[in-house]
C-alpha cells in the first residue's frame, strides 16, 4: 500500500470542527465565559421565534384540545432528541452537531446535516422578515389589507411601503446585531426578546380574559371539524408548523461550547424547553380564543382593529412593536447558527471563521442579502412553515437524532 493511500485515507478521516477542538483552544479564543442564565436565554431565543405567530392559526384547524396536547408533546420529544446529540456528543467527543453526524455517518452525513441547517435556518430567517415587513408595512389577505405601523403613523408614501422598510430595518438594526462574532456576546439582546415575548403573552391574556367577562368571547373549537376528505387533509398542514417552532438543535452545540460548566447544558436544555412550551401554549390559547375563526396565519396581523376593549388602539401598538423587535433581536441568533454551518460546508478546512475576518464579514453580508431579498418574493409566512417544516426541519430536529442512536 503506497503513502499516496494512507494518506488519502488519513484525509478522508479528518473531522475538521467549526469550532476549535480542544478545550483550551475555545478558552484563548474567549468562549468559555458563558453563564447558565446566558445559555439559557441564547436557547430560548433560538426557540421562541416565529413560530409563535402561526401556533394560533393552528388552534383553528386543530381545535383547543388536540392544538394544545400535540405542542406539549412535541416538546417533550424535543428534549429527548436534544438530549439524544448531548449524550452522543460525549461519546464521540463532538463540539457540533455536525461532529456527531460525522462520527455516525462520516463526511457525507456531515454534508447532509449542514444543508439541512442552512435551508432550515435560511428558510426561518425569510420568515422573520416578512413578520417585520407586515407589521412595520401592513400586509393583505383574502382582499382584506392589514394596516402596518408605518402606514398607521404617518400615512402611505415611499418609505412606509414594505421593500423600503425591510431595507431599513436590515441595514440599521439588523446587520450591526449580526456582526457580533460569539453567541454569548447576544445574551444580554436575548434577555430584552424574551422579556418582549413574554410582554406580548401577558398583553394578549390581559385582553382576552377582560373581552370573556364581558361576555364578548365564544367558545372556541375542542376538537377539528373534519366534515370531508378536504378537512382531514388539511390537520397534516398544521404539523410542519409545530415541528418548526420548536428546532433549535443547531445552536445547542454552539451555547453549550461556550458555557463555563458545559455539564449545565442538560439542564438548560430543560429550563427553556419548558418555558418555551408555557409561552407556546399560553400564546396558542388566548390567541385563539381572542380571535377565533378570524384567527389568521400571523396573528399579528389581526392587532390592526378595535379590540373592544379600552385602549384598544395603543395596546394594538405596543404588540406588534414587541414582537416586532423580539424577531429583530433573534434574528442574529439564529444567523449565528446559519453563517456557521454555511462556513464549515464552503470552507471545511479552512481556519476557524471567527479569526478570518474577510471571510466572516464576506459571508455575512451575503446571507444577510439573500434573506432580504427572499422576504420581498415570498408573500406568505404559512408557505414557509410548511416547506420548511415538512422537510429539513423534521429532519434535523427528529430524524437525524434517532438515526444516530440506530447507528
Amino acid at each position: 500500500m503506497t503513502l499516496g493511500t494512507f494518506a488519502g485515507v488519513e484525509e478522508e478521516n479528518i473531522r475538521v470542527p467549526l469550532l476549535p477542538e480542544k478545550e483550551q483552544d475555545t478558552e484563548a479564543y474567549g468562549h468559555k465565559n458563558a453563564t447558565f442564565l446566558g445559555g439559557l436565554l441564547n436557547l430560548t431565543t433560538t426557540v421562541v421565534g416565529a413560530g409563535i405567530m402561526a401556533l394560533p392559526a393552528t388552534m383553528k384547524i386543530l381545535g383547543l384540545v388536540l392544538g394544545l396536547s400535540l405542542l406539549v408533546v412535541l416538546g417533550f420529544l424535543t428534549y429527548v432528541s436534544i438530549n439524544f446529540l448531548l449524550r452522543f456528543s460525549r461519546a464521540s467527543n463532538a463540539i457540533s452537531y455536525a461532529d456527531v453526524m460525522a462520527d455516525a455517518f462520516g463526511r457525507p452525513g456531515r454534508i447532509i446535516l449542514q444543508v439541512c441547517i442552512i435551508v432550515k435556518t435560511l428558510g426561518i430567517l425569510i420568515i422573520y422578515m416578512i413578520i417585520i415587513g407586515d407589521v412595520v408595512s401592513g400586509t393583505s389577505s383574502n382582499g382584506v389589507h392589514h394596516t402596518g405601523l408605518l402606514e398607521e403613523w404617518f400615512g402611505v408614501c415611499w418609505w412606509t411601503g414594505r421593500t423600503s422598510a425591510m431595507f431599513l430595518t436590515t441595514v440599521l438594526i439588523l446587520a450591526p446585531l449580526v456582526s457580533f462574532r460569539h453567541v454569548d456576546s447576544l445574551k444580554f439582546t436575548s434577555a430584552l426578546s424574551v422579556s418582549l415575548a413574554v410582554v406580548f403573552v401577558v398583553i394578549t391574556a390581559g385582553i382576552t380574559i377582560a373581552k370573556l367577562f364581558d361576555g364578548n368571547i365564544y367558545m372556541p373549537r375542542l376538537l377539528p371539524d373534519v366534515t370531508d376528505q378536504a378537512a382531514f387533509w388539511k390537520l397534516f398542514t398544521v404539523v410542519p408548523v409545530m415541528v418548526t417552532a420548536y428546532i433549535c438543535h443547531y445552536n445547542v452545540h454552539p451555547i453549550r461550547n461556550e458555557l463555563v460548566k458545559p455539564s449545565d447544558m442538560k439542564t438548560v436544555v430543560q429550563t427553556s424547553l419548558a418555558l418555551c412550551s408555557t409561552i407556546y401554549v399560553a400564546t396558542s390559547f388566548f390567541g385563539y380564543l381572542l380571535f377565533g375563526d378570524e384567527t389568521m396565519s400571523d396573528v399579528l396581523a389581526n392587532f390592526d382593529k378595535d379590540l373592544g376593549v379600552p385602549y384598544s388602539a395603543i395596546l394594538n401598538d405596543i404588540v406588534r412593536i414587541s414582537y416586532a423587535v423580539h424577531l429583530m433581536l433573534v434574528f442574529p441568533v439564529i444567523h449565528f447558527a446559519l453563517r456557521l454551518n454555511l462556513d464549515g460546508l464552503v470552507f471545511p478546512l479552512a481556519l476557524p471563521l471567527i479569526l478570518d475576518s474577510r471571510r466572516f464579514s464576506l459571508i455575512t453580508a451575503g446571507l444577510v442579502s439573500f434573506v432580504f431579498l427572499g422576504a420581498t418574493f415570498i408573500p406568505s409566512i404559512w408557505d414557509a412553515f410548511q416547506v420548511t417544516g415538512a422537510t429539513v426541519a423534521v429532519c434535523i430536529g427528529f430524524i437525524f437524532p434517532g438515526a444516530i442512536v440506530l447507528r
